[in-house]
């Protein structure tokens, strides 16, 4: 089950991300994350921008709606959406 923070109209999360996939895509939840397959490598922040790329069109928010709060440089990232309700993104979650 992926765990959330809620503050007013904001959710930040966990998202474990797996660099280097054939596609991106969601691939469940791990430990409280919610896990996403990048199709980019993880070199000069590329995977970060796919990811927040990804999140934007799997959710329908703009880009500038997400952002990685923490874990630049790591697998394990805290991201934080604005302007969604926790059944978007529980709904994102339960994409396998």
């Amino acid at each position: 089950m992926l765990q959330y923070t809620e503050s007013g109209e904001t959710i930040t999360f966990t998202v474990r991300v797996v660099p280097r996939a054939s596609r991106s895509c969601v691939a469940g939840c791990a430990e409280g994350a919610l896990r996403v397959r990048i199709a980019a490598p993880p070199v000069d922040g590329a995977a970060n921008e796919e990811l927040m790329r990804f999140l934007a069109r799997a959710l329908g928010v703009p880009a500038r709606a997400v952002e990685i709060i923490g874990g630049h440089t790591s697998k394990n990232k805290r991201v934080r959406l604005y302007g969604i309700i926790p059944a978007q993104l529980e709904s994102l979650a339960a994409e396998k």
